[in-house]
């Protein structure tokens, strides 16, 4: 009978609640970016709750990409810092469990997680944004919510400028109102000035209704049959009122767009439509690239054709010719040669505009060319993220898991750090290679994949220092590596102790030297019989001379005598084939020391 070992219901039990909290709050956060953005067509539109909810819906759906792969690298991070912090994955390893074994449940998980983000992408992503874009369109064309406020010139109203004095908010009154209309022109506006009045919608809410009470109008009337007088006055008529009431076209309903337009275009498209649609589009592409090479090679240079036709059977051939020569050279100066200056410009203009109007003709062509190759772009593009967000998935666990296993910190307070910087990493290589991608400067796969590509070497150092149990974040590891990196030899530095715990013991030193120093010797008569390639090289003997004086220098760090300290000091961190003669000097001159201590009785400061 199949059952579930303990250590794995272990790990999903610590993985899935992280990964489900940190989803929904990355989620949150990219939600946030969402509105930022496009706060300005959502807000005072006067739309319902419930379009709003629905838009907001359909962008959490396209935001998911974007907080999935984030959401895998905090919750492995938490999750294998929480277990380092507590000692538990230390308990693990001692037990003879590897940091593979633990993994392997998530592992799985994660390739379960790939695969439904795949689907999602191809299934679930485009329906969403398809729905999502049709209505972010619908909500831009939406006209605003009028709010008529005080003393200053409200403009929403299309060909309407309206001026409020104040109103009265109880009864929504406005009081001391200026109106220029300009629906029939600039030429033919009119003005309205009312002591006050009101301003609703019909019940269509396709106009707005205008009641005006005590006011006059001002009116042009140059479409009038009269004209512009004589005088050179343009005629107007002037009208009082007690009582007036105006129509408006103002349509203030919330129209829905047909998704087919959205649906269309390529984030609307799955991998099948995709593959249809870039097939279509490269035999385009190749048409038109057809067309446009023929034309330019049949258009005569100089008065000469570039090719030639001859009929073979029922058809007629067209090729190129290898050369064209003229009988006679072509003379230019007879252009100079006209029978007036006026006559040689006229020439040279006719010239000059033709060759101007190939040049735009040409460069026509390439542009809608390089449109129409942007568009198949941008095709393959939305093709290749189906897969890349998969693939990013399990890169960012076999980040986050390992290093979570380094740091040995849980909580949100380092992972949450760390994963935001080597998000914002991802997110810029992302996008860089997106835009280079589309702009046509990389090839699409090299730009969709880059990010993958700088991540996957991370995430395998990562999980190659932590099944090695390495100190990854060691700054004396890096420093000392740096250090014979540029050739700069590191020194110890030893002082005397104020308090021992254990006394040096003179005799046991010297016999530890002793043997230290044949050691030594033997290495450098080995390493003279090399040549000079193989003795640049550290031997096995040197990496245990190496082990040898470390211990000899942590057992004498112990001694109450300051010279022998700074003689310690003189040890390099590691034996090489061109110090091993200066150990070999160091070593003398330490048993020399140590010998004369003993001979006058002891260690002495």
């Amino acid at each position: 009978m199949f059952r579930v070992k303990r250590l794995y219901t272990f790990m999903l039990q610590s993985f899935l609640p992280l990964f489900t909290m940190t989803f929904f709050i990355c989620l949150f956060i990219v939600m946030m970016q969402f509105l930022w953005r496009f706060v300005g067509d959502i807000v005072g539109k006067g739309l319902s709750m419930s379009v709003i909810g629905e838009l907001f819906f359909y962008a959490a759906l396209t935001m998911v990409p974007m907080a999935l792969p984030l959401a895998v690298l905090l919750a492995s991070l938490m999750t294998f810092g929480n277990l380092g912090e507590k000692f538990e994955l230390t308990a693990l390893k001692a037990s003879g469990i590897s940091l593979f074994k633990i993994m392997k449940p998530l592992i799985i998980l994660m390739i379960l997680i790939a695969i439904g983000a795949f689907f999602f992408q191809n299934n679930v992503l485009p329906v969403a944004q398809t729905k999502m874009w049709t209505l972010m369109f619908s909500v831009r064309q939406k006209t605003p919510e009028v709010e008529i406020p005080e003393k200053s010139f409200y403009d929403q109203i299309p060909n309407i400028n309206l001026y409020v004095d104040h109103k009265n908010p109880e009864t929504g009154m406005l009081y001391g109102m200026i109106l220029y209309d300009l629906t029939r022109g600039m030429d033919n506006s009119r003005v309205i000035l009312a002591d006050s009045g009101s301003l609703s919608f019909t019940e269509d809410k396709k106009h707005l209704f205008l009641h005006l009470y005590d006011g006059e109008m001002f009116e042009n009337l140059r479409d009038n049959a009269m004209g512009v007088t004589t005088s050179g006055y343009m005629p107007f008529r002037r009208e009082q009122f007690d009582d007036k009431q105006i129509y408006m076209a103002f349509d203030a309903n919330f129209n829905r767009m047909d998704e087919d337009g959205v649906r269309s275009q390529y984030v609307g498209q799955n991998i099948t439509e995709l593959r249809h649609s870039i097939d279509s589009i490269g035999t385009r592409v190749d048409s038109i690239g057809s067309v446009y090479a023929g034309e330019i090679l049949s258009a005569p240079m100089m008065g000469l054709s570039q090719t030639l036709s001859r009929r073979e059977g029922d058809s007629t051939v067209t090729y190129r010719r290898p050369e064209v020569a003229m009988a006679v050279p072509l003379d230019l100066d007879s252009v100079f040669n006209a029978p007036s200056a006026s006559y040689a410009k006229t020439y040279l203009n006719q010239a000059l505009n033709k060759a101007r109007r190939q040049k735009m003709d040409y460069e026509y062509r390439s542009l809608s060319l390089a449109q129409e190759a942007k568009i198949m772009r941008l095709h393959v593009i939305e093709m290749q993220k189906k897969f890349t967000l998969s693939f990013a998935c399990i890169i960012f666990f076999f980040i986050g898991a390992p290093l979570g296993a380094i740091i040995k910190k849980g909580g949100l307070g380092t992972p949450l750090v760390i994963s935001v910087l080597l998000f914002i990493v991802y997110f810029i290589i992302d996008n860089s290679g997106y835009k280079m991608a589309r702009d046509g400067k990389l090839e699409v796969i090299q730009g969709m994949w880059l990010s993958s590509a700088v991540l996957l070497p991370l995430g395998i150092f990562f999980t190659y220092k932590a099944v090695g149990d390495s100190a990854v974040f060691n700054v004396d590891a890096y420093r000392n590596f740096f250090n014979r990196l540029i050739g700069r030899v590191p020194r110890r530095h030893l002082e005397l102790k104020e308090v021992v715990m254990r006394d040096v013991v003179p005799e046991d030193a010297t016999a530890m030297l002793a043997e230290l120093d044949a050691e030594c010797r033997r290495e450098a008569e080995i390493i003279s019989h090399k040549n000079a390639l193989t003795r640049r090289f550290a031997t096995k003997g040197l990496h245990h001379l190496r082990d040898r004086i470390n211990d000899i220098v942590d057992y004498l760090s112990n001694s109450r005598d300051r010279v022998v300290i700074n003689m310690l000091n003189n040890y390099p961190f590691n034996v090489t084939s061109r110090n091993i003669g200066a150990v070999i000097e160091n070593n003398r001159a330490l048993i020399d020391r140590i010998s004369k201590d003993i001979a006058t009785g002891g260690d002495k400061n």
